[in-house]
């Protein structure tokens, strides 16, 4: 589903040390254009206006399982309590508007952040779940890219029966069926594997949950992918774990927010709420609830 980040990650998850670090990083980049002559209403709301009319918007991925979907009407999902969690240090409601990818992760960015979609809709004051790397941040300069909440990595996810006594590594694939998303970093490495060998036993679905429920049925052996939203289709007789891969550059990837650059305050309030719930443990329990593992970033 979610192919604008999933698919097209960045080539790494690091955030560097020091602002030495970071100028010498973002040196080369060439401005990005700010959105100018546009109203408020459009470009989104600071922090006091928005706890003067007492809720904050967000966007989240739709049809993206666990972490944001609807569920008879209602949006649901590790994002949506995480959404809810910000609002209530704030002091506000929380509103969602749950969205589609669209062709890669600066096109949401355009479209939920900092301009608005050229058709219906407008931007949210936070957009949830968006992978943080450095080097795009110095590209995206209308955003700011703040509240890492979770670490994520690519799993394998695969039949007990099928593999009673090893876990599967991406060699097992010369001759074993794996279910994969299509155009998922997943589906990407294991098609770039020397000599094309695993090609013939790759089968792709239109989305993880798809891929899971394939695995689930015995139409393969393994499936790989994200490894919350494998832990989310588990079910009797599967397991899963999280082998090295070698020549994986982006095996890892932090999630967090992104906000309007005009609105810092806002952005550091919404790092505090996250940060906050990550100390307490209250971030935890957000992934216990849903049955996934939960890895911090390093904390600041």
């Amino acid at each position: 589903m979610a192919q604008s980040f999933y698919g097209l990650i960045f080539s790494a998850a690091m955030v560097c040390a020091t602002a030495q670090i970071a100028v010498a990083r973002c040196e080369g980049h060439v401005p990005q254009a700010k959105p100018q002559n546009v109203s408020r209403d459009i470009v989104g709301q600071d922090l006091d206006t928005i706890q003067e009319r007492g809720f904050i918007t967000f966007a989240a991925y739709e049809d993206f399982p666990p972490w944001s979907y609807e569920e008879g009407g209602t949006a649901k999902g590790v994002d949506i309590e995480i959404g809810h969690l910000i609002a209530e240090a704030l002091g506000v409601e929380a509103r969602f508007t749950l969205v589609a990818a669209g062709e890669n992760l600066e096109a949401d960015l355009r479209n939920w952040v900092w301009r608005g979609p050229v058709v219906g809709g407008r931007v949210a004051n936070v957009m949830l779940h968006v992978p943080y790397d450095s080097e795009f941040s110095c590209r995206v300069e209308q955003v700011v890219f703040t509240g890492q909440y979770h670490v994520e990595e690519i799993a394998i996810a695969y039949r007990e029966d099928a593999y009673p006594d090893d876990p599967p590594v991406p060699a097992y694939f010369r001759f074993d069926t794996v279910a994969v998303e299509n155009d998922s970093i997943a589906d990407f490495y294991l098609s770039a594997f020397p000599g094309g060998q695993l090609s013939g036993n790759v089968h792709r679905f239109p989305s993880v949950k798809a891929a899971m429920e394939a695995l689930a049925a015995g139409e393969t052996m393994a499936a790989m992918g994200p490894l919350a939203q494998l832990e989310a289709g588990l079910t009797d007789g599967i397991s899963v774990h999280t082998p090295a891969l070698p020549g994986f550059t982006v095996g890892t990837w932090t999630a967090g927010v992104a906000v309007h650059f005009a609105y810092r305050p806002l952005a550091y309030s919404v790092e505090d709420a996250i940060y906050a719930a990550i100390q307490d443990g209250r971030m935890a329990e957000i992934f216990a609830r849903h049955g996934l593992s939960f890895r911090p970033p390093e904390l600041r």
